[in-house]
């Protein structure tokens, strides 16, 4: 292939997983739309749109925390239209689920490991008087908004642990490694061509900065939030199943405040609560413990080191 032919075809690579961020032309347009000129009318827009309807909502229902709840709710939406549309993360976000849902095969021994613990903690938790009181008197509002409290520390915490994870990825880049993480792609051939060449140095552009850091950031994010939120899952299946065997509607009226007292909402509001819980739990645990760590980012390990490589070489080959 010629020059313009390899680059083109690396570039479509990039854009089949999930590297967007890694294509010139899609980091210009990137930074074009996260400019102030396009961003700041959008979220006026956004805003009085959301408190409009949050008001009408909460004051059709009578219950105020329906408003903030959806405020929130709107303004997520928004965001992620313009991220999967303005700032090119389809491709990111779509590869990053088909890879985790691709590995689902790895989900029951991460479940073996992470769960039994916390569903023990957990269980405890279910049959506490003040747990029921607590999560089962919540409106619908105030539940969406701890779920999503819940939800923004989990990413919040992965935002500040995930960097570590790719600067480890590209700390030790060398001749061997760049070799490996070409073979197999477009660039396989001019990998060898440059490192074979005294005067080229492809290890040097090893160092992921910028938008591009950020893209293998983001996919880190969304393959650990997906396979968090598939144990947080099993846990509220769990207390569903679990509530129902057990807990009577004698018992759960004696820890409830309303009337009437919906003893099915009272059973849903308290395992969500509770699985909410759990996936921040599940959160910390996954990145901080090194054994649980090994297990939920092992299967991505080799893809973070072939997009270091294929963006070493990639940058020297274009530069060259």
């Amino acid at each position: 292939m010629t020059r313009e032919e390899t680059l083109a075809a690396t570039d479509a690579w990039f854009l089949e997983h999930g590297l967007s961020y890694f294509v010139p032309e899609k980091r210009a347009d990137v930074r074009n739309a996260l400019r102030l000129r396009r961003t700041v009318p959008l979220v006026l827009v956004v805003a009085l749109v959301a408190a409009g309807a949050g008001v009408g909502i909460a004051l059709l229902t009578d219950e105020f925390s329906a408003a903030p709840a959806l405020l929130v709710a709107i303004g997520a939406l928004a965001a992620l239209w313009y991220a999967l549309t303005a700032l090119h993360a389809r491709q990111i976000v779509g590869w990053a689920l088909h890879r985790t849902l691709g590995s689902l095969r790895f989900l029951l021994p991460m479940t073996t490991r992470a769960l039994p613990l916390l569903l023990l903690a957990i269980t405890f938790l279910f049959i506490n008087t003040e747990m029921w009181q607590v999560g089962g008197n919540l409106t619908i509002g105030t539940l969406w908004l701890v779920i999503v409290l819940f939800a923004s520390l989990a990413v919040g915490f992965l935002l500040v642990r995930l960097p570590e994870e790719v600067d480890r990825a590209d700390d030790e880049v060398d001749d061997a490694f760049l070799l490996r993480t070409t073979a197999a792609t477009p660039l396989a051939d001019a990998a060898r061509e440059l490192v074979d060449d005294p005067d080229a140095d492809p290890a040097a552009y090893a160092e992921v900065t910028g938008y591009e850091r950020w893209n293998l950031i983001l996919v880190l994010v969304i393959v650990q939030f997906v396979q968090v939120l598939l144990l947080a899952l099993m846990v509220f299946a769990f207390l569903l199943l679990f509530g129902t065997l057990i807990m009577s509607e004698t018992v759960m009226e004696g820890w409830q405040t309303p009337d009437p007292f919906n003893p099915s909402r009272a059973l849903v509001q308290v395992s969500a609560f509770l699985a909410s819980f759990s996936g921040l739990y599940l959160t910390v645990s996954t990145v901080t413990d090194e054994a649980y760590r090994a297990q939920f980012f092992g299967s991505v390990t080799r893809e973070l080191e072939r997009a270091v490589g294929m963006r070493a070489v990639y940058l020297a080959y274009r530069n060259r």
